[in-house]
């Protein structure tokens, strides 16, 4: 059996031919500049964990790769906007990402908008036209907006902003982090358990997987902007010191405890799939990872 590393290597190969070729076509178009800004941040590497995701689901319930691809692609394509959108001065104000100049420090703030809209947009065309039977692109595009949009992503962030002039509770701070962060991950779990034709049974604990391992990310990413190092990260260290995150609220060994019991949480959510062994040892890695 091959190892996660191997698992992942593969996977990663598979997605990142996949990703390049999806904008082949666009280059005689006239917005060309367009597409190019679009490809700078979305081949720009990363985990690639939320297409890994979908690919892990898809196959635990019996699926194949192919089946997922259009998931695969579209959450990583929503992925990348939010951080385009993420790292704009009037957010977050950041220069560099996965080890190079932020979108809009190459293309100005105009276009890099405009990219994030353009994959944010075209996530859904690849739900729509890639996915087969109708019914499972149409729940695909169910929780996709669902887990994205003002009641996910979008309203984690939003509740992020408005918490930085002051100190926030544990239940407010769990509400940004499982919107802003976890609700992408449990939409990358659930489609790929649809893409196979998942019964409800699957899916419900394809979703309390994600939390698990969405809190325990989250937590793990707070505990490495105090102890990583920025050239493992590709991004500066030190950042979020005087943010609302879990490290601030509970301290460090307080947070390693947590991300202990979350991950455990979620691998025991697994016990309704024949092949869990790929989702169990991604689940310890991530709540052990050092980038």
């Amino acid at each position: 059996m091959r190892s996660l590393n191997e698992e992942w290597s593969a996977v990663n190969r598979r997605f990142e031919t996949r990703l390049a070729q999806l904008y082949q076509e666009a280059a005689s178009e006239p917005q060309q500049r367009l597409f190019e800004a679009m490809n700078y941040s979305l081949l720009a590497g990363g985990k690639r964990l939320r297409p890994l995701l979908v690919y892990a689901f898809c196959e635990a319930c019996g699926g194949c790769a192919e089946e997922a691809d259009p998931a695969a692609l579209a959450v990583e394509m929503l992925h990348t906007y939010s951080l385009i959108h993420d790292d704009l001065p009037a957010m977050d104000n950041d220069d560099y990402r996965r080890g190079r100049l932020t979108s809009h420090k190459v293309y100005g703030e105009a276009l890099a908008i405009l990219a994030g809209d353009a994959l944010l947009t075209d996530a859904f065309r690849l739900l729509t036209t890639g996915i087969l039977p109708a019914g499972k692109a149409v729940a695909c595009v169910a929780v996709l907006a669902q887990n994205a949009g003002p009641y996910g992503m979008v309203g984690g962030q939003v509740l992020d902003m408005a918490s930085e002039e002051r100190t926030l509770s544990e239940e407010e701070v769990r509400n940004i982090q499982t919107r802003k962060t976890g609700c992408l991950i449990r939409a990358a779990c659930e489609m790929g358990a649809i893409c196979a034709g998942a019964d409800a049974g699957q899916r419900e604990a394809a979703r309390r997987y994600a939390d698990g391992i969405g809190l325990a990310f989250q937590i793990r990413d707070d505990v490495l902007d105090v102890t990583g190092d920025a050239a493992k990260l590709g991004k500066a260290v030190g950042v979020d010191a005087e943010k609302n995150t879990f490290v601030r609220l509970y301290g460090l060994e307080r947070c390693a405890g947590m991300i202990h019991s979350e991950t455990a949480a979620a691998v025991n959510a697994l016990s309704c799939f024949q092949k869990p062994d790929l989702l169990t040892d991604l689940a310890w890695f991530l709540a052990e990872r050092d980038h």
